[in-house]
């Protein structure tokens, strides 16, 4: 069990050596390009595109952030990297990016290199008796060197090398992998304030989001009301008083016209009752979200199967997000995805109400193509929700949403 544990722990170190290594070639691009972009800068020269570099260097440093995040704490990334000439020079975090490109680019690139050799070297000082006779004899050396080797005892004691290399691959790569990660988790770490300045301009955007998503409302609202309701009255209240000056000349054609008028007034009222399910489905206060969604399977014109589980109720407010996120994206799937079948999935897993809708269209949806999807991702990032939109070309689809719902 102990050396089962010790192999899965090298193979884990060695993996974040590779991830490592390649950061770090990164890194040594950006360090040469500010360096040299830094050299212009001295002569006069290189001052436009000095912002360039440090875009450059941010974005690698942020790749290293997310690499970091996944083995370890998480590193929350910078406010967007600074424009300005002088705040290039200045900023305190490009400083430290630039030591961190400095150290990564060098030592972490040297370190990747020693570690992913390690694996190697166990492989061609292992088998070296199985073949050395068959290779020039400039090449029948050892993985370090120690001079050509004649004979097989020779060939035997290059083997017992690969044992050393064994020893290091299991014992040192989780020391490697640490030593190469240390610089990044010491200076791209957000200075103290960051988090909080971060999240203050994530709930800005939320706001502005939820804002946005309620004017939309209102307006649709709006005209669903003026469209359709208002007209409707309009027309009962002509036809009202059509038949009232009717009456004593031609009670037949009064009571014609009090017919359509009652006719109208019905279909106001049921106009007005479909705009009122459009705020709130009486269905989500009479019974539960997993019913209401089931009902608007039932209406859907593509066959929906609905997985929907919901031990406990939520907040009104986060049902009623989570129903019109499920029928936005089956009135999606309907007009626009050429889908013969559809999956509707609820669950609620800890604090966390997770809906997922996928179909077996086309695929291709695209959020800027006025498909509702801007106004799903707005009124989920209003509760601090998540989109995540998954739609090759070809097909299938698959919306996800997790929302926020309490303990």
């Amino acid at each position: 069990m102990a050396s089962s544990a010790r192999g899965r722990a090298a193979l884990d170190a060695l993996a974040r050596l590779v991830g490592g290594l390649a950061t770090a070639m990164l890194a040594f691009i950006a360090l040469l390009t500010c360096v040299v972009t830094l050299l212009a800068s001295a002569a006069g020269i290189g001052l436009v595109v000095a912002p360039f570099a440090v875009q450059l260097l941010r974005l690698v440093a942020d790749r290293e952030r997310d690499r970091l995040s996944r083995t370890g704490p998480e590193l929350l990334g910078h406010l967007p990297a600074p424009t300005r000439v002088r705040a290039v020079f200045t900023d305190r975090t490009v400083r430290r990016e630039l030591l961190w490109a400095a150290i990564h680019g060098t030592a972490g690139l040297f370190i990747g290199v020693f570690g992913i050799a390690l694996p190697v070297n166990v492989l061609r000082d292992g088998s070296f008796p199985l073949w050395y006779r068959y290779v020039p004899e400039e090449g029948r050396t050892a993985s370090i060197g120690l001079g050509v080797v004649h004979s097989l005892t020779g060939a035997l004691g290059v083997s017992a090398l690969a044992l050393v290399w064994l020893f290091l691959l299991f014992y040192g790569t989780p020391v490697l992998a640490r030593a190469q990660e240390a610089p990044g988790r010491k200076l791209l770490a957000p200075p103290p304030g960051t988090d909080l300045m971060l999240r203050v301009a994530e709930l800005t955007a939320t706001r502005a989001a939820a804002l946005d998503a309620h004017a939309t409302e209102l307006r649709r609202i709006e005209r669903a009301l003026h469209d359709g309701t208002q007209n409707r009255i309009v027309a009962v209240s002509v036809l009202l008083g059509a038949a009232r000056r009717a009456v004593g000349r031609d009670p037949a054609t009064a009571d014609e016209i009090l017919e359509r008028a009652q006719s109208a007034a019905e279909a106001a009222l049921a106009d007005l009752r479909a705009v009122v399910r459009t705020i709130l489905p009486p269905v989500l206060t009479d019974r539960s979200l997993p019913d209401a969604l089931r009902s608007l399977a039932a209406n859907c014109a593509v066959r929906v199967d609905v997985d929907a589980e919901l031990p406990v109720r939520c907040a009104a407010s986060v049902e009623a997000t989570a129903y019109f996120v499920a029928a936005e994206a089956l009135t999606n799937v309907a007009k626009h995805s050429g889908a013969e079948h559809a999956t509707l999935r609820l669950r609620r897993t800890g604090d966390r109400l997770h809906l997922t809708v996928t179909d077996d269209g086309h695929g291709g949806a695209d959020e800027h193509a006025g498909s509702g999807l801007t106004g799903i991702r707005q009124r989920v990032q209003a509760h601090d929700g998540i989109v995540d939109l998954t739609s090759p070309v070809g097909g299938p689809t698959t919306l996800k949403v997790s929302i926020p719902c309490g303990s």
